[in-house]
């Protein structure tokens, strides 16, 4: 969401990358690239904490309340998610209670989100359409200049016939956006999708954003991406980010680990589990190398935690793990020290 292998040996076993990966992608305009709603975005006196480690919340968990006992972790930043519709949720109260649940600590709402699919044409899917109009216009009451989620898709089609829906869709929704001085961020999780088929999101493969981005050429549209969802495509993440990082807007601090010995006796088609999600700090991936490429490509925003999938520290060790992933990714992050005055 065994053996893992350290990420020499991954790159030595694994020739064969994302084939078709997209060409260069113009930088971001730097206003893009700042957090917008982080009033410490651009005047910290700690520069290593322009990337902000936080967590996922989930709107079911009562946010404020839970946003209120967990920060005193560390957390620095949090997204609030919805799963298919925000449902009768009143936002601007949500807002209003959060921000309370916040004051008298630096940390910030990184961005809200809302994951179903806004181009099936079911009612459900309507629902989930509402809910990102919704999003879009209250965002700015939490504080934030994000709003993440799946792309949908159109049910069971291949990816490349769900862009025309894609750009009906999002065309107007990428407007209001822009209206708002907000951004958009795809989700790249492949929620059991393939090219061919699937339900859920078609950006989960970068042939498939060299799609969505020709579709939706803005550049206050792009990705909301994880290593994790990657591996389990048996995809170097490493070298995917190098090339896509300035259209990467939020991160999620989810890993995977591939089962290596699994793979080499029965393949991926065999029946069983050969990679399994984990939580940052647990998983084959070197975050400190993932904070020096979105460094180097300008990024200015958070690194939030998702939980509830590792399948070691979960249930009464989930808060456990995540604080374990809080504390590697700002080691990773690494510690500032001010350079002398003279």
């Amino acid at each position: 969401m065994t053996a893992s292998r350290t990420r020499r040996s991954f790159l030595k076993d694994t020739a064969l990358f994302a084939a078709g990966a997209a060409a260069v992608i113009p930088p971001v305009q730097a206003a893009a690239s700042a957090v917008s709603g982080d009033p410490a975005a651009g005047s910290s006196p700690d520069p290593s904490t322009d990337i902000r480690i936080g967590t996922l919340v989930q709107s079911s968990m009562n946010p404020p309340a839970y946003i209120k006992e967990v920060v005193q972790h560390g957390f620095e930043s949090f997204q609030i998610t919805f799963w298919k519709t925000i449902g009768d949720t009143d936002l601007k109260r949500l807002a209003g209670e959060v921000r309370e649940a916040l004051a008298g600590t630096d940390a910030v709402i990184s961005s809200v989100a809302v994951y179903g699919n806004p181009l099936g044409g079911r009612p459900q899917d309507e629902d989930t359409l509402r809910s990102w109009v919704e999003l879009l216009d209250t965002a700015h009451l939490f504080g934030c200049d994000i709003v993440a989620g799946f792309t949908g898709r159109v049910i069971d089609a291949p990816i490349d016939e769900s862009i025309p829906r894609l750009k009906e869709v999002f065309e107007p929704l990428a407007q209001r956006a822009a209206d708002r001085g907000l951004r958009i961020a795809f989700e790249n999780c492949e929620m059991g999708g393939n090219w061919k088929t699937g339900g859920w999101n078609i950006a989960h493969n970068p042939a498939a954003w060299e799609l969505i981005f020709d579709a939706l050429p803005y550049d206050h549209i792009g990705l909301e991406w994880e290593p994790c969802h990657q591996l389990v495509q048996l995809i170097d993440p490493l070298p995917q980010l190098r090339k896509w990082a300035p259209k990467v807007f939020h991160l999620h601090g989810k890993d995977a680990t591939v089962q290596w010995d699994v793979v080499r006796t029965y393949g991926i088609g065999g029946g069983r589990p050969f990679v399994h999600h984990r939580t940052a700090g647990f998983g084959d991936t070197n975050w400190t190398e993932i904070i020096a490429i979105m460094r180097q490509a300008g990024f200015k925003g958070s690194i939030d935690i998702e939980g509830w999938h590792d399948p070691v520290y979960k249930d009464d060790l989930e808060m456990t793990g995540q604080v374990h992933a809080l504390n590697y990714l700002k080691q990773c992050r690494t510690v500032y020290v001010p350079n002398p005055s003279v």
